[in-house]
């Protein structure tokens, strides 16, 4: 039945398990283990003869219902839920691949996560090479016989770049490694990999699952088969995500369709008029023609998502200035809410990055990402205004 509803019914009906209680929300399960009937279920349950929950490391009714519910919504057979988003970027490597091999990844990546494939991952014998994540034919050159795994964001954070993922799936395929799209930044309402031919599909559900800043998840979904590997690495080695986080989550996706709408109707706004604006030299968001990859954003997503990029003359002191003179909008580094977020990604969330790194990837010092919330679009414009305006010495 599933498979005939539309994704706004799969966020708020798919996955449900009643208790006894028969409650119409779904329950918190706020317990460390689980209570059985007798010894022999006790060792069937661990064996895996029999299902059921055994122990809230790695079994939770109400992180199975977000998993389940998450999957639907994918296009996926299964989900694993994680504490965080690099919690599910590590299990994926940690549960399928082992020294000795090797992962091509996009070089336009969340700065944590180009430290987890450059320098963590590195002292346990897995080499990662970087390439554009725009060019298909670096990532075919970059394929070697021991490669396992093809990484990338798609729009890349920060600045928006889109990759062909049906092309890049083809080419992982063919070097026999799997692709994992980061789906972060469109959710499932307006891109679902999988369908593009990507293997595995990772979120920081901290972001638009949540969408209002409340707590941290992660998830990593894909076939049976591949999830077991991960799955095997959460119940071994613990990055569980909460009861508490988990029931946070659904109550999350059942707005996510509407929300993921008005993301990109306010964002599309306020790009276009920032296309306009006085000491503004560059707009990047996937909705604009202007946009390097426009076209194919418009082929595998179904909008252009909630993230605005821009470079204003000056370099860092005036794009500092700029983040500074805002009123409504949060300085935080997180994004997906429903409150509107400014940073600076050079001296924050790719500050771990070298500034070669950062040359590479394109994240200058006059680049500011904007995470557009709820808020009335001309209330957001009016702010930026006044700091644009303030920064340029006008206020």
């Amino acid at each position: 039945m599933t498979d005939a509803l539309h994704p706004e019914t799969l966020a708020i009906r798919t996955g449900t398990v009643r208790s006894q209680f028969m409650e119409h929300s779904e329950a918190m399960f706020l317990t460390s283990s689980f209570v059985f009937g007798s010894a022999a279920e006790a060792a069937a349950r661990f064996s895996g003869a029999e299902p059921g929950p055994i122990y809230a490391r790695f079994t939770n009714p109400t992180v199975s219902m977000f998993e389940a519910r998450l999957a639907a919504l994918e296009g996926a057979q299964r989900c694993v839920a994680f504490s965080s988003g690099m919690a599910a970027i590590l299990a994926t490597v940690m549960g399928l691949m082992k020294a000795g091999e090797h992962v091509v990844a996009s070089r336009s990546i969340f700065g944590s996560t180009v430290q987890l494939f450059g320098s963590v991952l590195a002292r346990f014998g897995i080499e990662t090479s970087f390439v554009s994540p725009t060019d298909p034919a670096e990532w075919r050159a970059a394929a070697k016989p021991n490669t396992r795994l093809f990484f990338l964001e798609s729009p890349s954070n920060p600045l928006t770049e889109v990759s062909d993922i049906r092309a890049l799936a083809d080419i992982a395929h063919q070097a026999g490694a799997w692709l994992a799209v980061d789906n972060c930044f469109c959710t499932p309402i307006l891109q679902r990999p999988l369908e593009l031919g990507a293997d595995i599909v990772i979120h920081s559900a901290t972001k638009y699952l949540d969408g209002q800043g409340r707590v941290l998840g992660g998830a990593v979904l894909g076939s049976h088969e591949l999830m077991e590997g991960v799955y095997t690495f959460l119940r071994t080695a613990g990055p569980t995500l909460s009861a508490f986080n988990a029931w946070v989550l659904l109550k999350g996706l059942e707005t996510l369709g509407l929300r993921m709408q008005a993301h990109t109707r306010h964002a599309l706004a306020l790009a276009q008029w920032l296309e306009s604006q006085a000491g503004v030299t560059r707009v990047l968001y996937p909705g604009l023609p202007s946009h390097p990859q426009h076209a194919l954003a418009m082929r595998q997503q179904a909008g252009g998502g909630g993230i605005v990029a821009f470079e204003v003359a000056g370099g860092q002191a005036a794009a500092w200035r700029v983040i500074d003179a805002t009123r409504l909008m949060s300085i935080t580094a997180n994004l997906g809410d429903v409150k509107t977020t400014i940073t600076h990604p050079a001296s924050t969330t790719h500050s771990r990055m070298t500034p070669e790194q950062r040359a590479a990837a394109g994240i200058g010092d006059g680049l500011i990402r904007i995470a557009v919330g709820l808020e009335y679009p001309d209330d957001l414009k009016a702010d930026l205004a006044q700091a644009l305006g303030q920064a340029r010495g006008e206020g």
